[in-house]
C-alpha cells in the first residue's frame, strides 16, 4: 500500500474514530455537531501517517489516545524530515508503544460490609529521561483510553521542565466521592498492595490527580512504606509538608498556568494586569490558578463545577471558593448564595463570559469549537490549558486561526510535575526548600518552557504556535535520548 493511499485511510479512522469522543466536564448542554472532536483533525502527512494507523489499528476504541497522538505526530512529522535518523531508529514507532501496561483489579469492602471491585491502571510510558513519572486519576470515568491519552501527554510534558524524568500515568474507575475516610483508606490500601511492585524512587513515582489529594497519597504512601519495609519518601509525590511533601507542590499546577499566559502576553508586550481572566473548575488547579490570577493584578470572574457556573464581577474570593469546595465540598451555587457581588449559572458554561484571558482548569475536552467561538466574539485575547488537553482540536485551530495566544496544557500545565520533580530532589537529599525559594524555581521553569516552545515553533516556521512549539521541543529531547541508548 502507498503512503498516500495510507495517509487517506488513517485520516477516515481519525474522523470515525473521533466522532465517539465528546467534551466530558462542565454541565450537559445541547451541543451542536461541530462541537466533537471531528472536524479540527486534519489529514496527517505522509511520514507520520502509518505510525497513526498502527495505533488505531492496535488500540480499538480509544478515541482520547487517538486524539492525543494525532497532535504530535501532526506537530513532528517536519522534525522526521529534518532528522531522518529518527525514522532510521524506529523513534515514533516505539514512542506511541508504552514500555509496559498494567491493568489489575481492587477489591475492597466498603462500610456495610460488602465487596466491592474497581479496576487499577498504570501505563508506564518512557523512561528514556527518568523513572515513571505521572499522576494517579480516580474517577468514575477513567478507562484505557483516558490513562494512556494522559501518559503519553506526560512523556512530552515531563520533557519540557528539563528535570530527568520519564513518563507514565495511572488510577482507577473508583469515585471517592461520597465514600468515608475509611472507605477511601481500604481502598487505597488495596490499589497499592497490587501496585507497589512497579514502583520505587528510582522505578516510578506517582502522584496526585483528579480525585487524589494529600489524603488519598498519605494512604497509599502508607502502604507502601508497610509491605516493602522501605521508608522511600521519594515512591510518592503531592505528600503533606510535614512527612516529606515540598512547598508549592499544592500550587504549582495553578500558579504554573498563570505564569505561563504572562510568558506568552509578555512576548506580545503586554501583561495579566487589568484583565478579566475565566477560569473553568473549582478544583485544584482552578483554585491557585485564581488566587495567582489576583496577586499578578488581573481579575478572575468566574469558576465552575458540573451543575453549572458562577461569575463574580468583583473577582472570585478564593477563601470563600475554597471554604465551599474543599472544606465543605458543596457545589459552586453556594458560592453566589454567599456573595452578593456573584450569581449563579445554572447548567451554563463559563465561556459564555466576556473574558480577556481564558484557562480551561477542569477536564479533557470541555472546551468545544462553539465555546472558542463565544470566547473569540467576545475578544479573548490568550488561553492557557490548566487541565489535560481541555480544548478540542476545532476550539484549537478556531483560537489560532483568529491569532489568539494559546498555550496548550504540555506546556502551561506543566508547573504541577516540575514541583513533582522538587519533592524528589528534596527526598533524594534530605533538604526542605523555602516557599519562595521554590516559587522562583518554578516560575523559571515556565518561563524556560515557554522560551522552549517558542524558539522550536520558531525554528521549523511556525512562529507562535505553541501547540506545535511544545511537541517539537519535547519531542526532540527524547527522541535523542531514545537514539543515544539503542533499540530497547
Amino acid at each position: 500500500m502507498s503512503h498516500s493511499s495510507r495517509a487517506a485511510g488513517t485520516a477516515a479512522r481519525v474522523r470515525q474514530a473521533a466522532r465517539t469522543v465528546s467534551p466530558t466536564s462542565l454541565p450537559n448542554r445541547p451541543r451542536p455537531e461541530s462541537a466533537t472532536v471531528t472536524d479540527a483533525l486534519t489529514d496527517l502527512p505522509a511520514s507520520v501517517a502509518p505510525v497513526f494507523e498502527t495505533v488505531t489499528a492496535r488500540n480499538p476504541h480509544e478515541p482520547e489516545f487517538h486524539q492525543a497522538v494525532h497532535e504530535v505526530l501532526h506537530s513532528i512529522a517536519p522534525v522526521l524530515d529534518r532528522h531522518p535518523e529518527f525514522t532510521g531508529a524506529g523513534i515514533v514507532p516505539r514512542l506511541v508503544e508504552p514500555e509496559r501496561q498494567i491493568m489489575f483489579r481492587v477489591p475492597w469492602v466498603d462500610d456495610a460490609g460488602r465487596v466491592q471491585v474497581d479496576r487499577g491502571y498504570r501505563i508506564q510510558f518512557s523512561s528514556v529521561l527518568g523513572p515513571y513519572k505521572g499522576g494517579l486519576r480516580f474517577h468514575p470515568s477513567v478507562n484505557l483510553s483516558i490513562i494512556k491519552f494522559l501518559g503519553f501527554e506526560q512523556i512530552f510534558k515531563n520533557a519540557l521542565t528539563g528535570q530527568g524524568i520519564g513518563g507514565a500515568k495511572g488510577g482507577s474507575d473508583f469515585d471517592p466521592h461520597g465514600k468515608s475516610d475509611a472507605e477511601v483508606m481500604r481502598f487505597c490500601q488495596s490499589f497499592v498492595s497490587e501496585l507497589y511492585r512497579h514502583l520505587g524512587e528510582h522505578t516510578d513515582v506517582p502522584a496526585g490527580d483528579i480525585g487524589v489529594g494529600v489524603r488519598e497519597i498519605g494512604y497509599l504512601f502508607g502502604q507502601y512504606r508497610k509491605i516493602t519495609n522501605r521508608h522511600e519518601s521519594g515512591t510518592f509525590t503531592g505528600k503533606g509538608v510535614q512527612w516529606g511533601g515540598a512547598e508549592v507542590r499544592t500550587e504549582a499546577t495553578g500558579y504554573g498556568v498563570v505564569f505561563f499566559a504572562e510568558e506568552m502576553l509578555s512576548a506580545r508586550g503586554t501583561s495579566l494586569e487589568g484583565l478579566r481572566v475565566g477560569v473553568s473548575g473549582s478544583g485544584n488547579v482552578a483554585i491557585y490558578a485564581i488566587a495567582k490570577a489576583h496577586e499578578l493584578g488581573a481579575l478572575p470572574v468566574t469558576a465552575s463545577d458540573s451543575s453549572g457556573y458562577v461569575v463574580d464581577d468583583d473577582g472570585i474570593d478564593v477563601a470563600l471558593l475554597r471554604q465551599i469546595k474543599e472544606v465543605e465540598r458543596a457545589r459552586i451555587a453556594e458560592y453566589a448564595a454567599r456573595r452578593p457581588s456573584a450569581r449563579f449559572v445554572e447548567g451554563g458554561r463559563p465561556w459564555e463570559v466576556a473574558v480577556d484571558v481564558a484557562i480551561p482548569a477542569a477536564t479533557q475536552n470541555e472546551l468545544d469549537e462553539a465555546d472558542a467561538r463565544a470566547l473569540i466574539g467576545n475578544g479573548v485575547r490568550a488561553v492557557a490549558e490548566g487541565a489535560n488537553m481541555p480544548s478540542t482540536p476545532a476550539a484549537v485551530a478556531a483560537f489560532q486561526a483568529s491569532d489568539v495566544l494559546f498555550g496548550p496544557g504540555k506546556a502551561a500545565n506543566a508547573g504541577g510535575v516540575a514541583a513533582s520533580a522538587f519533592e524528589m530532589s528534596q527526598n533524594a537529599s534530605r533538604q526542605r526548600w523555602s516557599f519562595d525559594e521554590s516559587e522562583r524555581k518554578l516560575r523559571a521553569i515556565i518561563a524556560d518552557i515557554h522560551a522552549s516552545a517558542r524558539d522550536a515553533a520558531e525554528r521549523y516556521d511556525r512562529p507562535g504556535d505553541y501547540v506545535a512549539g511544545a511537541n517539537i521541543a519535547g519531542f526532540e529531547r527524547v527522541a535523542h535520548a531514545m537514539l543515544a541508548q539503542g533499540v530497547i
